[in-house]
């Protein structure tokens, strides 16, 4: 038995042998780890609201250290896998011998045997010995991930399988706390805590190189990691990281960012620039601004010494910085999946020489800028590539309709890919006016390449003449061919390789549709005729508030070739409306329910009479925003048509 409890595409949420399980696949790209936090916070926020009794120890303070946890064992995976990662949280219930715990496993698909960063004094099992690699010793090369995994669980290991390989950590749930004091914090005090991070100097506790050493280094990259992880924006990334850098860590720090398709011969962009005295900013940022800072690959991720940007021209020096400060600067090269992003320049007044543990906790700081880096511009490309894509596969400008006025409501879900919804109005010969509301399988560029075939197919029969139910019958054809062709193609390739054909090679691309005309009539209104194939079925509102369905559902497009589709036709008369929607609408849930249980779109609709076409459909728009308090999870369309 399982049961969906965390409401969303491509997770599993459910009870397996009586114990509550959520599981999740993850791609192996740098936005895995947020993905993998955020994943741990809903599972357990789900399970606290049901009241599940396992669920009675969890606390604020558990999710944090879940979120720091899974955070740190997919990263791990991610950049030393480069697999899918799938992660799995088990709540155990307390037994006679052990206490009620959670449970975090993160599976990879790589062939070595070996955990990056794991070795006897992390407190996680040595290398047993066997092939596929050893562990590396120095943790200032790999970091402390793993360490801080030791630190917040109770006992952790690694569980090796047949072509995968768990890591696993496990979480005391009753009252477990590392660190007796100070006590769990409030989500006030947590909130406080987040503020003071990034507070104004004069807020800042001051620099405490001992208090790195201990627990102020795991605190503070936990504390790092959350900030720098949701950010989508490089130039975020950059302000942020100098606000954390300074002054706990230096007095001053400026960041370079390399341009992304800049090549050998671009210069960095100098991005961000702190100083613990503000007023010293603008003279620090005018010197730095003469020579960009660009380390070489060769020197790898540790600091690297280089002057004091005031002492190189005596008259520089006076000019742009009177008392002459001196003190240690260190460079380090921001990095992320072997390419450079950029460097980071700090530097700490008055000392020659800052502490080796210093250094390798902003060594640490600074790889967790390069994956926030990439990962923001691995998103910025994603985000454009979809929009281009989405302009290109939309109409410019939909069609007006003599008689009738139309409103079209199109959110895409915000999640940097191709949407799989669409729409389009135009005009036929034979005086008459077509309209269409799609929504492709799926989204990305499989959902683009049905969209971009689908639509001007569409078009071109619907202007050679053909009925509705004839139109749907040819496309539906088109994209079995389509499907046909693509599987051929794909068998030959796996027979050139020399390979096997995979489960999934020849997929059925499929698609609901909603697909009508309208022939305008001598005494006012319109003759529509329309045919619904697997959509969401249109609505029709009369001027009395009388609501009813104005088609037939029929079977999905690109399934089966022996469907014939029909049409039903009707008179839209002045007053009435004609509403239109994808599953967007329909099935907008909140927590287990949706909008359209119940029939809640047309109790929606029937509300609406009197309103014009417009105001229609922000009316409706409106009511499934309000219907939950998150965001839409998938994209949004609607159609309005209001016979004048």
């Amino acid at each position: 038995m399982q049961r969906d409890i965390v409401q969303r595409p491509g997770i599993t949420v459910g009870r397996a042998d009586e114990r509550p399980v959520a599981r999740t696949s993850l791609p192996g790209n740098l936005l895995a780890p947020s993905a993998g936090r955020r994943f741990v916070r809903a599972a357990l926020t789900e399970w606290t609201e049901l009241g599940l009794p396992a669920a009675a120890g969890l606390g604020e303070r558990l999710a944090d250290d879940a979120s720091v946890v899974a955070s740190e064992l997919v990263t791990n995976a991610v950049v030393h896998a480069g697999t899918d990662v799938e992660l799995l949280c088990r709540l155990e219930e307390a037994t006679e011998d052990e206490a009620a715990a959670l449970v975090l496993e993160v599976s990879d698909r790589h062939p070595a045997r070996a955990v990056r960063g794991e070795h006897p004094q992390d407190g996680g099992p040595a290398d047993d010995g066997s092939t596929g690699g050893t562990a590396p010793t120095d943790p200032a090369e790999y970091g402390r991930g793993l360490q801080l995994v030791g630190t917040l669980a109770e006992r952790w290991g690694i569980t090796y399988r047949t072509g995968l390989k768990t890591v696993w950590a496990r979480l005391p749930v009753d009252d477990w706390n590392p660190f007796p004091e100070p006590p769990a914090e409030t989500g006030f005090q947590q909130g406080l805590r987040a503020a003071e991070l990034l507070a104004p100097t004069a807020r800042r506790a001051l620099r405490d190189d001992a208090d790195w050493a201990g627990r102020g280094a795991l605190s503070f990259l936990a504390e790092a990691s959350d900030l720098l992880a949701g950010q989508l924006d490089e130039d975020i990334v950059a302000a942020l990281s100098g606000q954390l850098l300074v002054p706990r860590l230096a007095d001053w720090c400026a960041i370079w960012l390399e341009p992304e398709n800049g090549g050998p011969a671009a210069v960095p962009r100098l991005a961000s620039v702190w100083h613990r005295d503000e007023a010293e900013t603008g003279p620090l940022r005018a010197v730095l601004e003469q020579d960009a800072i660009r380390l070489p690959e060769r020197v790898g991720t540790g600091p690297v010494c280089l002057p004091w940007p005031w002492s190189e021209e005596g008259e520089k020096e006076e000019e742009a910085e009177p008392e002459a400060h001196t003190g240690s600067a260190l460079a380090y090269r921001i990095a992320s999946g072997g390419r450079t992003l950029g460097a980071v320049l700090l530097g700490r007044e008055g000392e020659g020489r800052v502490p080796d543990e210093v250094t390798a906790l902003i060594e640490d700081f600074v790889r967790r800028v390069g994956l926030a880096v990439g990962a923001a511009r691995a998103y910025t490309r994603q985000a454009t590539i979809s929009r281009i894509l989405q302009r290109a596969l939309l109409p410019g400008k939909v069609a007006d309709i003599p008689g009738v006025t139309s409103a079209l409501v199109y959110e895409p879900s915000d999640d940097g890919v191709v949407g799989g919804d669409f729409y389009d109005i135009f005009p036929c010969p034979g005086d008459r006016w077509c309209f269409v509301l799609g929504d492709v399988q799926g989204s990305g560029p499989e959902a683009a390449v049905v969209t971009g075939l689908a639509r001007p197919w569409l078009r071109l029969l619907a202007r050679e003449g053909f009925g509705v139910g004839e139109v749907l019958d040819r496309l539906n054809r088109l994209l079995l061919d389509d499907a046909m062709e693509a599987a051929e193609a794909a068998a030959l390739m796996v027979a050139a390789a020399g390979g096997q054909q995979t489960a999934d090679t020849g997929q059925s691309r499929f698609l609901s549709l909603l697909y009508g005309e309208l022939v305008p009539l001598p005494d006012g209104g319109v003759r529509c005729t329309l045919a619904s194939a697997g959509h969401p079925l249109p609505l029709l509102l009369r001027p009395d508030g009388e609501v009813r369905p104005a088609a037939e559902p029929q079977m999905l497009l690109g399934l089966f070739d022996d469907v014939a589709y029909e049409s039903q036709s009707f008179d839209l008369a002045p007053g009435d409306s004609l509403l239109c929607v994808t599953d967007g609408v329909t099935e907008r849930r909140s927590g287990t329910l949706m909008f359209d249980d119940g029939d809640g779109l047309a109790k929606a609709l029937a509300d609406c009479a009197g309103l014009s076409a417009h105001g229609i459909a922000d009316r409706i728009k409106r009511a499934v925003h309000e219907f939950a308090e998150r965001p839409p999870d998938d994209d949004l369309a609607l159609l309005v048509l209001r016979a004048g």
